[in-house]
């Protein structure tokens, strides 16, 4: 007896202090927040005369900056990190143009870790910068693909005298997990459509190597996206684009900086110190080079604009999964009421829909479109695609008034899969687990993990995978304008390029968000009598809080920040797992290295 009060005195004690951990977590957490929107409310940033604009991008840009006052911010080292999205830095390179303030811009850059359309968008704004006659300068200890792409449009780039260009091309490399479930005993049971040849996002399930379908459209869209950015760098440094690709070929900057200097990619090679002496001359300062990074610039300036009429950007980022939720993917029930939201407001006169996203769910993707469709039908819709609007991606996107997309948008992968696990092997020879049902109907213990589809079973997910993918074809068609046997034969699961979709019909027009925003407001003749605003609205504090108090997605940074590159693997296969039910979504993830 007195062991078991032992036990409970144990178990009660544990309980009492995690409650008091939790509400001191709560108090201390709410402190901080109170403190933080006091300064914020309270301050703001003074750029000083003769200042440069400083980036460090070294981080995977999103569409949006995050209002979270724990999300600069990194418990690990107490260190604050730029986490401005890609809309803040668009607006502060905007602002910057005609800032009497700001003398121009300066970047460091090693690696940007984020996707092509990302990096072409902020290029893009980054050129219109130059045309103000201010200067971009940009320095980096050694340049990765993504970052000398950014940095080739400044008017200085300069390199450390033992640092490297990273020049090697695109290549996409994909890991096969047959050999390993064959080992554990375990069988991915697959159901494709017969038209999804292109539908390789189950491939590294059966095969041990890419389908010949799978190369075609790989090597089809490395193709066009490498050209893209052969041509920029080729612009902007006056270098042939087959002299590139022969520097490429042969690796010819791997640990030459001299080589990159005589080659023309860069203008000097200069330390840090030097970099600053530089940075003093164009200043026109005599000590010190006064910066502001874009999280400060940004609270520089206010964009005052109390006009009535409205274009609303709604922000559709990650997979998408059905129900609610929240963290960096897309949840049905939270979007269809922000696109409610926006069709019930009288203010709002137009909406431009950013969808960024490799798509998930085909249910919470056929839930989505019909907000999108109501909405459709009172006011224009307009799409701009991100990095991704493919699979689910494209489905919510497809019936859009108008659809943009920029040259290096991955869009298309029309088409659905559905995959369960076999598990029969591995639970009864290799762990020792038997199993045994008693049921009332046929197929009441469908779908099980620890045995593998009947014949009729398999049949009637095929059944359902082939009418799913007939809604999507179909659904595309109606949005298009074209014909469904047409939408079949450039779909089947097939990944295309921004650029090459356009001549297809799945895009109108090649641009960004800004160049949809504008035709937003021009369909419903506001001129530039608008304001933007966006959506979904952002959290409260205290929900911030709770947010950033999440386990799983504190376990899901450290393991970012601990398999680097190799991450994304891990997070696709998790992807793949962690949506039941048939799937509409692009079979990869690509992004320049």
């Amino acid at each position: 007896m007195k062991f078991f009060k032992v036990v409970l005195a144990a178990i009660v004690g544990t309980l009492i202090a995690m409650l008091i951990m939790f509400f001191v977590k709560v108090f201390v957490y709410s402190a901080m927040i109170a403190g933080l929107s006091k300064s914020q409310s309270e301050s703001s940033t003074v750029v000083k005369p003769n200042s440069v604009l400083y980036m460090k991008l070294n981080y995977d840009i999103p569409d949006r900056t995050t209002d979270n006052p724990f999300g600069a911010f990194n418990f690990n080292t107490m260190e604050t990190v730029e986490t401005s999205g890609l809309n803040e830095i668009l607006r502060n390179i905007e602002h910057a143009k005609t800032d009497p303030n700001i003398k121009g811009i300066y970047m460091e850059l090693s690696q940007i870790p984020t996707s092509t359309a990302t990096l072409q968008e902020l290029r893009s704004k980054l050129q219109e910068f130059k045309e103000s006659g201010k200067f971009i300068a940009c320095y980096g200890e050694t340049y990765s693909q993504s970052a000398y792409y950014v940095a080739s449009v400044a008017d200085k780039i300069w390199l450390n005298p033992e640092g490297e260009i990273d020049l090697h091309g695109m290549a996409s490399q994909i890991m096969f997990y047959k050999h390993l479930f064959e080992k554990a005993g375990v069988e991915m049971q697959i159901v494709r459509g017969p038209n999804n040849r292109f539908k390789s996002a189950v491939e590294p399930y059966f095969l041990d190597k890419m389908s010949e379908a799978n190369r075609e459209q790989m090597e089809k869209l490395l193709g066009t996206l490498w050209g893209q950015i052969l041509k920029d760098i080729s612009a902007s440094r006056n270098i042939g684009i087959e002299q590139l690709n022969e520097m490429a070929d042969r690796l010819e900057l791997m640990s030459d900086a001299k080589k990159a200097l005589d080659c023309g990619l860069v203008d000097n090679l200069y330390f840090k110190d030097q970099v600053l002496d530089e940075l003093k001359s164009m200043t026109g300062s005599l000590k010190k080079v006064n910066v502001v990074n874009n999280a400060n610039y940004a609270k520089s300036y206010k964009v005052k604009n109390i006009n009535k009429n409205e274009v609303a950007v709604i922000y559709a980022s990650g997979e998408i999964r059905s129900g609610k939720g929240s963290g960096e993917n897309i949840f049905s029930d939270a979007l269809i009421k922000t696109i409610r939201t926006a069709r019930e407001d009288d203010a709002v006169k137009a909406v431009v829909l950013r969808v960024n996203s490799p798509g998930g769910s085909a249910l919470a993707s056929a839930v989505i479109g019909r907000e999108l469709d109501l909405t459709k039908a009172v006011k224009p819709v307009i799409v701009s695609m991100g990095n991704y609007a493919a699979s689910g991606g494209y489905w919510i996107s497809a019936k859009g008034d108008y659809i943009f997309a920029d040259p290096t948008t991955l869009t298309g992968s029309i088409g659905v899969f559905g995959t369960l696990p076999n598990a029969k092997d591995l639970l009864n020879n290799k762990i020792g687990l038997t199993f045994d049902v008693a049921k009332t109907n046929e197929n009441a213990d469908f779908p099980s993990l620890n045995e593998p589809l009947t014949p009729y079973q398999y049949a009637k997910l095929q059944k359902s995978v082939e009418n799913t993918y007939n809604s999507f074809t179909q659904r595309v068609a109606e949005g298009r304008g074209l014909r469904q046997t047409y939408v079949d034969s450039i779909g089947q699961g097939r990944v295309w390029a921004g650029a090459d979709a356009i001549g297809l019909g799945l895009v109108d027009q090649l641009g960004d968000l800004e160049d949809a925003i504008a035709y937003a407001a021009a369909k419903v003749n506001l001129g530039n009598d608008f304001k933007v605003v966006e959506l979904p609205k952002e959290k409260d504090f205290f929900a911030r809080m709770m947010e950033s108090m999440n386990k799983t997605d504190e376990i899901n940074a450290a393991l970012r920040k601990k398999m680097g590159p190799y991450y994304r693997y891990f997070e696709s296969l998790e992807n793949l797992q962690g949506n039941p039910g048939i799937q509409a979504r692009m079979p990869f993830d690509l992004i320049i290295e």
